[in-house]
Formats: C-alpha cells, sequence, structure tokens
C-alpha cells in the first residue's frame, strides 16, 4: 500500500474576543489538517502544532514529495525515513510538527487497512476504558476590567459541567497571578483540582518565589514555569517547588524528552502527539518516562483531529503506566474550552462530551469522519 496524494488545509476561524497567555495574543484559531490518500483509496488525517501554514510549507514542499509513492503500511519506518532526511536542519519544530501530521496520518490509515480502531493497534489488551475522564484547560487572560471575577465566573462554569480539574493561566506577575488564582479558588472551593501553567514565563528564581506564593491554593501542578531551554532552572524548581512541576509541550521526539527525564527536571511529562513526532514517537516517549517513573499527561489544544489522537494514546497506551499517585486521575485528558469550531463541528459525529468525560472512538482508524464542508467553509491559501 502507497501513498497516491498529500493534502494540508489551513483552516482559520476570527474569534469573536481575543485571549491571551503569558507570551502574547490569540485574535483567531488556524490550524493545519494533512490528508494522506493510498493507492487502495484509503484516506488518513492528522495535524501538526503550531503555524499552519509554515507547517503546510514543510509538508507540501519537503515532505510531500518524499512520501508519495513510499510503501505507508508501516508508520515508524516511514518516520525514520523522514526524520533521517530532515535532521540536519529539523530535529525539533515545525519539521517535526510536519512528521508527526504524516505520521498521524499514516496511523489512521494502518489501523482502518486493519479494520480496528488506533487504540487496539497500540494495546495488548482489549481492557480499554470507554471514556477518559478530562480536565478543563481556560482561563485565558482577556482585555476586560476585572480579570479575577471573570476567570473565577469561567471556572465555575467547567465545574458545573462536571469537569473535576482545571487549568488556568498565570504570568501576567506575581500579584496579578496571586489575585486570579484566589479569586477562582475561592469560587470552585477546595474540591476541584486546580492546575496553574506559567507558559514558561518566568526565571527559576521567580517562579520559586510564585510556587510558594500558591501554595495555600492546593495546586496540582504547576505547568511551564521556566524556559523549555533551562533544564537546570527546571531542575531548580523541582526541587524548591511545592507542588509537582510538569512540562514538555515545547520539546520533541524522544532524544529531546531524554535529557528532560534523565535529568529530574519535571515531575509530569506533556508530550505533544501533533508536534513531538506523532504516535510512533509518542511510544518512545512513553516509554522513556515510565523508566523513569514519571507519568505522561499529553497537551492536546487543536482540532477533533488532535483531540481523537489524545484519546487513542490515552486507551491504548497511556493506561496503567507505571508512575507514582500525584493526586490526578490517570488516563486524565486536557480538554481545551477556548472558543474553537474545529474542536466542536469538525467532524460528522462530534467526540462525546459528558459530566467532564470523552468517549474513546471505536471505529476503524482514528474513528472519525471529518465535515469537508466545514473544512472548505474554513479554509485559507
Amino acid at each position: 500500500m502507497k501513498a497516491r496524494d498529500v493534502r494540508c488545509h489551513v483552516v482559520r476561524h476570527e474569534l469573536s474576543e481575543p485571549f491571551g497567555f503569558s507570551q502574547w495574543w490569540y485574535d483567531a484559531r488556524e490550524l493545519c489538517l494533512v490528508e494522506v490518500t493510498t493507492d487502495e483509496g484509503i484516506t488518513g488525517w492528522g495535524e501538526g502544532y503550531g503555524p499552519a501554514r509554515v507547517i503546510r510549507a514543510a509538508v507540501e514542499h519537503f515532505f510531500a514529495p518524499l512520501l508519495i509513492g513510499r510503501d505507508v503500511e508501516d508508520p515508524p519506518a516511514v518516520w525514520r525515513a523522514l526524520y533521517e532526511r530532515s535532521s540536519d536542519y529539523g530535529r525539533k519544530g515545525i519539521m517535526l510538527s510536519a512528521i508527526s501530521a504524516l505520521d498521524i496520518a499514516l496511523w489512521d490509515i494502518k489501523a482502518k487497512a486493519a479494520g480496528e480502531p488506533v487504540w487496539r493497534l497500540l494495546s495488548d489488551s482489549d481492557d480499554v476504558p470507554g471514556r477518559i475522564p478530562a480536565y478543563a484547560t481556560g482561563m485565558y487572560f482577556v482585555k476586560r476590567d476585572d480579570l479575577p471575577a471573570i476567570l473565577a465566573e469561567e471556572a465555575a462554569g467547567y465545574v458545573e459541567e462536571g469537569f473535576g480539574g482545571l487549568k488556568m493561566k498565570i504570568g501576567l506577575g506575581r500579584e496579578a497571578d496571586v489575585a486570579n488564582v484566589d479569586a477562582v479558588r475561592e469560587r470552585i472551593g477546595p474540591e476541584p483540582l486546580l492546575m496553574v501553567d506559567a507558559n514558561h514565563a518566568y526565571g527559576a528564581d521567580e517562579a520559586i518565589a510564585m510556587a510558594h506564593r500558591l501554595e495555600p491554593y492546593g495546586i496540582t501542578w504547576f505547568e511551564e514555569p521556566v524556559s523549555p531551554d533551562d533544564l537546570d532552572g527546571y531542575r531548580r524548581v523541582r526541587r524548591d517547588a511545592p507542588m509537582p512541576v510538569a512540562g514538555g509541550e515545547c520539546e520533541f521526539t524522544r532524544y529531546g524528552f531524554g535529557p528532560l527525564l534523565r535529568e529530574g527536571c519535571v515531575d509530569i511529562a506533556q508530550p505533544d502527539p501533533c508536534a513531538a513526532g506523532g504516535i510512533s514517537e509518542l511510544r518512545h516517549i512513553a516509554a522513556l518516562a515510565e523508566e523513569r517513573g514519571v507519568p505522561v499527561l499529553l497537551h492536546t489544544w487543536g482540532s477533533a483531529v488532535a483531540l481523537a489522537v489524545a484519546l487513542h494514546l490515552n486507551a491504548g497506551m497511556l493506561t496503567g503506566r507505571r508512575a507514582p499517585d500525584l493526586g490526578f486521575p490517570r488516563p486524565w485528558i486536557e480538554l481545551d474550552r477556548t472558543e474553537n469550531p474545529f474542536r466542536d463541528r469538525l467532524l460528522l459525529q462530534p467526540i462525546a462530551l459528558e459530566r467532564g468525560t470523552l468517549s474513546v472512538p471505536q471505529g476503524p482508524g482514528l474513528g472519525i469522519e471529518v465535515d469537508r464542508q466545514m473544512v472548505e467553509a474554513h479554509e485559507v491559501t
């Protein structure tokens, strides 16, 4: 079975209200979907995390000519060929996001050809969860007065929807961050788990001080406290912070996660399958993390394709991994709750959310059917 065609679809949606985090602001959701078709007429879908039009260029101009006409029945072998061809200048970043998108599409094809869901190809057991609990990621910054009250109201809504855990943004500065967390915790009460994500806003000393300021609020983990390039800073924060430290969404492949794990930088590893190397490479990253006793909680921030990938990985590969109990469910999936029609309306049959849990797709491949009219309505050149 050979690849016959590779197509990219960059889709864009203008937000009704911009939102931001510590590094920049969004006024639109834009992402790159990749569609691979074989000579047997099987189509697979993938997604790359990052600047959509740049990922499209990498796929169309560099990787697609290498893939078309190639046997694609063994996605890890194709992954290795694409990675080695680009490794002189693409071991991290956009080139890996492009490889990730293609790898995901090839796993979708492989599982469809086998008549099985992807999770079954990743698992040696049929005992997989039909639904997976999710935590709500939201509480981004908005350009309105009384931000603490706005974030608290948003958080209360997630609790009412049945989410047992919430993740909010910090990184505005020590006093503003404490005020926002205080308002959220006061509104939701002590029971829901609460995580904070700085998106590498701080240096190590600032992050450690912030962690101690936030200790009274019962924070489940402190995500990306420092730059992804500052491994020494990560080690210091993990040593001195009174809560677990999470990170890895900006890291790529087993070769990038190796130092992060070996050097004791994180309590929780957070690779993004749509950037870190796709399904093929997530198998290696998860194995490395298990060797070190570090739980893997995937970073998930994209379309329903990315969400389906995370569900299959959690159901087929991340359930039952050996790691210490850090006080949260496992498996546990991130569900971005910001405005995103490509998460909510991209599929002809959306992934079902019920009281803070998501259904694991059971059909062949990723078990999803993309609404092509939705894609065409939002596609940009």
